[in-house]
């Protein structure tokens, strides 16, 4: 058999194994061959020479420096905050390869997680029954319960709510299929980037000579598609004069991904005019007579929350603002009804036999929805988590620990999650156990601020989220789309991805 050399691959299943050849991995007993065979198919989708030459490797990392910043693929830097400085977004130098059908699949089901999240926002009876444990465990949670508690007994002054979602999927070994990891309901990010980053991949490869790959690089147009949810929110709202409000941290790292949202909702509709507050800004709020939202004394149409996803962004009185807004007219992007469809525990409910059928007429879409789901494990106080404890216990690399939060770098990994078990106590409740997914890992360059000009070559691993909008209310639904996508790449040595805890990487898909 003829040696074909290609990239080195590691199968995290198996401890790390290295195979660097083809004849070295069918030698290997233990290897498994279907998802070797994908990983290699995966690469030849994406026939770039690697590693690069050095003289090559260091003017196309120039290159695609200076287009990100001129083009907006930026942050400011973590370390600083300062507001006049901008630096280089991370972001993998090359697209990575993903399954066509797998793609196509996942960007069909959107708009049915959307309607799914939507209903499960709407059915009171089932986030009271999901969350009960919970809210007595978690103090976020109960909090943020209390404030949607307080506005269904009072009466909703607004019906409608806005959902500008991802849900974010990870490609498993085992299963070769894409599992959900999360979906995310608040503060929903990287759309702006995700378009920017497909067009700068786009013009490297074009710049190496590889313009013929172009065509299997799908289009991305994300910042358009979010933009005009909060457009079509504004419209519905009725009065021109009423603004769209971004409600933002005190320091914004990820500048440009809110920027340019304004900016395309200015070019779709320029008679919009967008506010942005800072949450602990709570004097600019208050309520007029017929409880429209007046900030600066301007009525707001639509709440756009770009914060408040953790409880380090809750200062003094923010939560006071939480629960005004919420008792005002204004459609709030999300409103705390679909802030708690978004929560771990929902996730885990919904993955139980027979519940995300409840939501659903067609059976065939409950299907396709429930083959998303990993394993997910209550740690409740019954026999059943007491099951899941004991898992924990027994294989702990297998599984995730995972807290009612967003925002990264908050769950628990493999060896680590015993003794973090065991100092809960009753408090495990407020967390749930999700089956750790081995994805498939691929190689790339990763481009950064601290990566300089000779970055190295990586084996990476990559997280797919698909996003979609929908708006409407208990009654109606007004509009649902899918509203594109992006890709975070990490090290596969990393167990966060996040771009705001430093460790992940903007990317974009290949099709294969």
């Amino acid at each position: 058999m003829d040696t074909i050399p290609f990239l080195s691959i590691v199968e995290p299943a198996l401890g790390g194994l290295v195979v660097e050849t083809w004849t070295e991995a069918v030698a290997s007993p233990t290897l498994n061959y279907q998802w070797l065979f994908q990983v290699k198919m995966s690469h030849n989708g994406l026939p770039i020479n690697l590693p690069l030459e050095e003289n090559v490797l260091r003017e196309i990392v120039e290159k695609a420096k200076d287009w990100g910043l001129m083009h907006g693929v930026g942050i400011r830097p973590f370390d600083t905050m300062n507001p006049n400085t901008l630096t280089i977004a991370p972001h993998a130098l090359f697209p990575t390869p993903v399954p066509r059908k797998d793609f196509d699949e996942l960007i069909r089901l959107q708009p049915a997680l959307n309607l799914l999240m939507h209903k499960v926002a709407h059915d009171h009876k089932f986030l009271e029954k999901a969350l009960g444990n919970t809210v007595l465990h978690d103090e976020f949670t109960k909090r943020t319960y209390e404030i949607y508690e307080t506005v269904r007994k009072e009466g909703f002054a607004q019906d409608v709510s806005l959902g500008m979602f991802r849900s974010d999927y990870l490609p498993d070994t085992v299963r070769s299929l894409y599992l959900q990891v999360e979906i995310n309901t608040i503060s929903t990010s990287i759309a702006s980037l995700a378009s920017h980053v497909t067009e700068l991949q786009s013009y490297i490869l074009g710049e190496l000579g590889y313009s013929h790959l172009l065509e299997n690089m799908p289009d991305n147009n994300s910042l358009h598609l979010m933009s005009l949810g909060l457009v079509k929110t504004w419209e519905y709202f009725g009065n021109e004069k009423a603004v769209v409000l971004f409600l933002t941290e005190d320091v914004t790292a990820n500048i440009c991904d809110q920027r340019f949202m304004e900016y395309e909702i200015r070019k779709i509709q320029p008679k919009i005019k967008v506010l942005r507050v800072k949450f602990s800004d709570s004097a600019k709020f208050r309520l007029g007579s017929k409880k429209e939202l007046l900030v600066d004394d301007q009525e707001v149409a639509v709440v756009y929350y770009r914060t408040a996803y953790t409880p380090e962004l809750y200062k003094k009185g923010d939560w006071e603002t939480r629960l005004l807004i919420e008792r005002s007219t204004a459609v709030k992007c999300p409103s705390v009804q679909y802030h708690l469809a978004g929560t771990k525990k929902v996730q885990q409910v919904l993955a139980l036999p027979g519940v995300v059928e409840q939501f659903f007429e067609d059976p065939s879409e409950a299907k396709a929805i429930r083959k998303l789901f990993t394993e997910l494990y209550s740690l409740d106080l019954n026999e059943e988590g007491d099951k899941a404890y004991n898992l924990a216990f027994q294989l702990p690399e297998n599984y995730v620990l995972k807290p009612q939060r967003e925002g990264g770098g908050n769950n628990i990994y493999g060896k680590e999650i015993p003794n973090f078990l065991q100092s809960l106590g009753k408090e495990r409740q407020a967390y749930i156990l999700m089956g750790l997914i081995s994805p498939r890992p691929t190689q790339n360059y990763l481009v950064s601020r601290a990566s300089g000009d000779l970055p190295a070559l990586e084996t990476v691993v990559s997280e797919l989220g698909i996003y979609g909008v929908i708006l409407g209310s208990s009654k109606e639904i007004l509009t649902n789309y899918q509203a594109g996508h992006m890709l975070r790449s990490k090290l596969s040595t990393s167990n966060e991805g996040g771009l705001a805890v430093g460790s992940g990487f903007l990317d974009s898909p290949y099709l294969v």
